[in-house]
């Protein structure tokens, strides 16, 4: 039971490396109905991360 609490909690942390990994979204190109990459990057991350904080809220058992 602890090893899958430890590996939600992994879960987690990938936002936030996601976000912390600028020159891979520090562009203008290509863009996406007119806006840059970075913007639809940021937006994206923010509805991943709303998901899987709630799939791990789901799963994690007390």
């Amino acid at each position: 039971m602890r090893t899958i609490r430890r590996h939600l909690a992994w879960i987690l942390v990938l936002p936030v490396i996601a976000l912390l990994w600028v020159p891979f979204y520090n562009r203008m190109e290509p863009s996406v109905a007119g806006f840059p990459f970075f913007y639809v990057w940021i937006a994206a991350w923010i509805v991943i991360t709303a998901l899987l904080t709630a799939a791990v809220h789901r799963w994690w058992k007390p």
